[in-house]
């Protein structure tokens, strides 16, 4: 729950408080280094849970462009619009 809230440090004291006064929850030594194991490793934990949740490709780079006809059989059909993009995908760190 923490995780996935990525709970600050006011919101992490909050959902401990609560848990350590529920029956059956958590005691306050517990809490406390819960704590601290979240203050340590947040920033961690937060990568590992975006890079599992992403897809093996990631988006590398793009490239777009607006072309406008300008000969064609039908000049009805000049100058209508047409966009061309180019995504580039590759693996996750690389």
């Amino acid at each position: 729950s923490i995780a996935s809230a990525d709970m600050d440090l006011n919101q992490l004291e909050a959902f401990l408080t609560a848990q350590t006064k529920k029956q059956g929850g958590i005691t306050s030594d517990q809490a406390a280094v819960i704590a601290k194991f979240w203050k340590n490793h947040r920033a961690e934990i937060h990568e590992s849970l975006i890079s599992q949740s992403r897809w093996d490709n990631a988006l590398k780079n793009i490239s777009w462009r607006v072309d406008l006809k300008s000969q064609l059989r039908h000049t009805d059909q000049i100058n209508t619009p047409v966009a061309i993009v180019e995504m580039e995908l590759g693996k996750n760190g690389q």
